[in-house]
């Protein structure tokens, strides 16, 4: 399980080009003009993590899987996107079918790329998308609740569940709020997902910078550090540009490049982190011989949901898990030498799946 990533923002704010460093590809065209995207394009990256590579190299595998991100350049948004403005109607459709939101926003001084709206405020620009993305919502369930009228007069169950979360969420975009500060109970939370609002989307704030703020940030970024902080929404600070270099350069020449820019890690790096965190995912590894792969879950994962991951019939199937923690593994040296120290662990269908767990499934047929 991986998930799928949207990067929207406004034109020329450097989604283009933050999509082709992600992706390794030129596949997005990077142009200094509105609308240069005008299919959504859709490129799988490896998820980075070192400890995978660690469990590869004690248990001699000969494959090393990653686990795979998916992410969508959109194309740029308008006032008035809700109405159709722009690319507005296809934006908006593009927008529902992600897991989460990278919001790219301009955080750089540059008077050879213009902007769309003659100036450079990245709270401004947030705002216009996220008053947009409201507007799409309200429009929406004003029309659906107009629809379900007479189901609920009949007394439809289902209807009846709708309308009541329908209206939980049109008060809060008439408040001026995103769906996604609506609190629901675990009963609703299956009716609420099949709302499919494009504000219940989490909202990951990607500030572009120049190449020489890339460490630190600048003043524009730290505003919407705090905007983040208010909404309590998440932010990482990347240049596209620096992000779109690296991603030209083998292992060795990007390390040193990183290093020259006074930066400990890619931007890439930190951006799958933080969306790791905006949904809530860990990662689980099988190990042996022939491979060392990752998978992704949700925290709070059983170990048959775990299983039914990597084929449904593990979790159908499921008798136990053999379990050892990566640190275990890692420090002992493999799987026999865990098992005899007794940190291999046989963990049933109650047990949650902890991030980085060394795992081996025994099912039925």
């Amino acid at each position: 399980m991986g998930f799928k990533m949207g990067i929207v923002g406004l034109p020329n704010v450097g989604k283009s080009t933050l999509f082709n460093a992600l992706t390794k590809t030129a596949a997005a065209q990077a142009a200094n003009f509105p609308f240069c995207t005008i299919e959504p394009n859709v490129g799988e990256v490896a998820v980075p993590d070192a400890r995978l590579d660690k469990l590869a190299a004690i248990a001699a595998s000969k494959q090393i899987i990653p686990t795979r991100m998916t992410f969508v350049d959109i194309a740029g948004l308008v006032k008035g996107a809700s109405k159709g403005e722009g690319l507005g109607n296809q934006f908006l459709a593009n927008i529902r079918e992600v897991d989460a939101i990278a919001h790219v926003l301009r955080c750089f001084e540059d008077g050879d790329v213009t902007h769309v709206e003659g100036r450079v405020d990245p709270v401004a620009d947030a705002e216009t998308i996220e008053t947009e993305l409201m507007l799409a919502d309200i429009e929406s369930l004003e029309k659906r609740l107009q629809n379900i009228v007479r189901k609920v007069r009949g007394g439809d169950k289902e209807a009846v569940q709708q309308e009541r979360l329908m209206k939980l969420a049109l008060a809060a975009l008439e408040d001026g709020q995103p769906a996604r500060v609506v609190e629901i109970d675990d009963e609703d939370a299956k009716a609420w997902a099949m709302l499919q609002l494009l504000t219940t989307k989490p909202v990951l704030y990607v500030c572009n910078v120049g190449e020489a703020e890339a460490a630190e940030g600048n003043a524009h970024s730290a505003k919407v550090a705090e905007m983040a902080a208010a909404q309590g929404n998440s932010h990482v600070v990347i240049s596209a540009q620096i992000e779109e270099e690296i991603s030209q350069l083998e292992d060795d020449e990007a390390q040193m490049f990183l290093e020259e820019m006074g930066l400990s890690e890619a931007g890439l790096d930190r951006l799958i982190r933080a969306g790791y965190e905006l949904l809530h995912l860990e990662t689980y590894f099988t190990v042996g011989p022939k491979e060392a792969r990752a998978w992704t879950i949700k925290t709070g994962t059983s170990a048959p949901k775990a299983a039914g991951v990597i084929h449904g019939d593990f979790e159908k199937g499921f008798i136990r898990a053999e379990t050892i923690a990566y640190d275990d593994f890692v420090t002992l040296g493999g799987e026999q030498a865990a098992k005899d120290a007794g940190k291999m662990r046989a963990e049933g269908k109650g047990y949650v799946v902890k991030d980085g767990d060394v795992m081996h499934f025994l099912f039925n047929t």
